[in-house]
């Protein structure tokens, strides 16, 4: 039995060895994404989400753009939480800023830049994401090549700033140095027993991509500024649209 312990303990020591090669860091407190985000939690390596990383999220629709940019607002309102603002750059505005106040967000602390072409949003990125005084960079941009990515990662893993690459009915689908990728669309609302109207932000959360993890999917409910996981056979409301982000 102590035989198997000690060779357990190396073989998770090397494990955390490994992973801090690869820029993940193991959790300590401060180092952390603040709230739960449930069983989602076993998916990502170490068991917590992946700081000091890019992360990128693929919409087809313009109802799956609304519902990972409501997604994303709740991942950078919890790292405003203990960290300064947020950098938001996009090409061609389509975000309505008064709506991140019900992820948590206070419009005035994060910083809009609306470009036009998408190498000059690459080069903001790649700079913002050099600033460890930021609490987050989200970049809405359409390509991304395996160069422009592996520049954003290395930025990143200086600063440790957290980076989130929103692309909307991207050409092709190639595989960047990104941490993960993620794709969210959203679903009816939850009943709850009150008036009909507009629910909580409820979203199918597939992960489908996640370095040294678990890809595997979610049904997420988004409350009282915290995530709750939901079951797939919940009952949900019929034909009642749905608050999907922004």
């Amino acid at each position: 039995m102590e035989t198997s312990l000690k060779k357990k303990s190396v073989v998770e020591e090397l494990r955390k060895m490994i992973l801090a090669a690869e820029g993940f860091s193991a959790p300590n407190g401060s180092d952390e994404l603040p709230g739960d985000m449930g069983p989602m939690e076993k998916a990502f390596p170490m068991g917590t989400f992946p700081l000091g990383a890019i992360h990128e999220f693929i919409s087809n629709s313009a109802e799956e753009a609304a519902a990972s940019t409501g997604f994303i607002a709740c991942l950078i309102g919890r790292l405003m939480q203990r960290k300064g603002p947020c950098l938001w750059v996009s090409i061609g505005k389509r975000l309505f800023p008064p709506s991140l106040l019900g992820f948590g967000i206070e419009p005035h602390r994060v910083i809009f830049i609306n470009l036009h072409g998408e190498k000059d949003a690459l080069w903001v990125l790649e700079e913002a994401l050099k600033c460890p005084s930021l609490a987050a960079v989200v970049g809405e941009i359409r390509e991304l090549d395996l160069t422009a990515s592996r520049r954003l990662q290395l930025a990143v893993e200086q600063s440790r700033v957290t980076g989130f690459l929103h692309r909307y009915r991207p050409r092709r689908l190639n595989n960047p140095a990104c941490v993960s990728r993620w794709n969210i669309r959203p679903l009816g609302s939850l009943q709850d027993g009150r008036l009909p109207g507009i629910g909580h932000p409820l979203w199918e959360v597939q992960l489908g991509k996640i370095r040294n993890g678990k890809p595997g999917t979610w049904h997420l409910c988004w409350k009282a500024g915290n995530f709750r996981h939901i079951a797939p056979d919940a009952p949900v409301k019929k034909k009642v649209y749905t608050h999907t982000g922004t």
